[in-house]
């Protein structure tokens, strides 16, 4: 299986007031692929990345009544499934 290649990820530093004022500009650029560290007094604070995996969380519950197992669901199997298992003939 092949495995994904990161880009290199330049990462501009930002400081927080003008990233304040650019905010929308920034998370569309993040979303993108840019890296963005966020500063305040020149020191770095924060990091503003792309996100890799936006999939919604998994909700309990969500395929109750989609499925049905019959009131046999634990007899026996029949002899000839048995057979195929290496079980007694």
């Amino acid at each position: 299986m092949a495995e994904k290649k990161k880009k290199p990820q330049v990462r501009e530093s930002v400081a927080l007031y003008d990233a304040k004022t650019n905010l929308s500009a920034l998370v569309d650029a993040a979303a993108a692929g840019a890296e963005f560290i966020i500063t305040k007094s020149g020191k770095p604070r924060a990091r503003l990345v792309p996100l890799d995996d936006v999939r919604p969380l998994r909700v309990p519950g969500r395929g109750r009544g989609k499925s049905h197992l019959g009131p046999d669901i634990d007899a026996p199997l029949p002899a000839a499934v048995l057979e195929g298992f290496g079980g007694p003939k």
